[in-house]
């Protein structure tokens, strides 16, 4: 079986942790099980995984301390395991960094999927940055740059602001459609991540993250601007 990508799982219920060894090792992935930060980070210093799956609910260092750790430190997909009621917790993931989440109990096959959606992301970039002086598919998106051939995100000072996978697709997906207003389903649509429910706040709260990244006022945004009971609507040559 072709080997669809290193999983790294941390998840302290033994069983779970188990579940979801054999599970993902049967579809293919190449799985690392720990219970925890410190193994974790033993793991990491080994190998860097694809994705990590991530539970909320850890002792010690919960999984949002860890998921802000790998977020500042590491390249990888992020996905929080979160209790059925934990809304505050999904949010707060998704608000740090998270790729995406599934709360438990889960179905295995659905786990898989976002898994898959997430990876694909993860391999479509960062490719290799553009050599010195070639900005011919960068386009500007309020303060910053967008570099649609690395996926790279550039600040005033051309120093790089990190993306995640999901935050250059929506990106890219504004750029394309220039002055268009965009509902939330076909935000969905057309980033492919039909696993997400079109009234649900990730893409609120994705969209909140770009607007920290790339306006000059957040509060107060002018490239991607709200239109209300419509959706969003990227504006070329406005929050500067």
């Amino acid at each position: 079986m072709a080997n669809e990508g290193r999983v790294l799982v941390v998840e302290d219920d033994p069983e779970i942790r188990s579940m979801l060894g054999e599970y993902l090792g049967e579809h293919g992935y190449d799985v690392t099980l720990t219970d925890g930060g410190d193994a974790m980070r033993a793991a990491l210093a080994k190998q860097v995984p694809d994705v990590v799956l991530l539970d909320v609910n850890l002792p010690g260092e919960d999984g949002l301390t860890l998921a802000r750790h790998l977020r500042e430190h590491y390249p990888v997909g992020i996905i929080m395991v979160t209790g059925a009621g934990e809304v505050i917790d999904r949010v707060v993931g998704l608000e740090i960094g998270a790729d995406d989440y599934v709360t438990k109990p889960f179905d295995p096959r659905e786990l898989r999927a976002r898994l898959r959606s997430v990876m694909r992301r993860m391999r479509a970039g960062p490719r290799p940055a553009p050599a010195a002086g070639d900005a011919g598919r960068r386009v500007r998106v309020g303060r910053c740059e967008l570099d649609l051939e690395s996926h790279l995100l550039f600040d005033a000072e051309g120093e790089e602001i990190q993306l995640t996978g999901m935050e250059f697709d929506l990106l890219k997906v504004f750029v394309e459609h220039a002055n268009q207003v965009l509902s939330r389903d076909q935000l969905l649509n057309l980033t492919r991540n039909r696993d997400w429910e079109p009234f649900d706040r990730s893409i609120d709260i994705r969209i909140a993250r770009l607007r920290r990244k790339v306006e000059a006022d957040p509060d107060k945004p002018r490239a991607i601007r709200t239109v209300r009971g419509a959706g969003y609507m990227f504006v070329p040559g406005s929050g500067s």
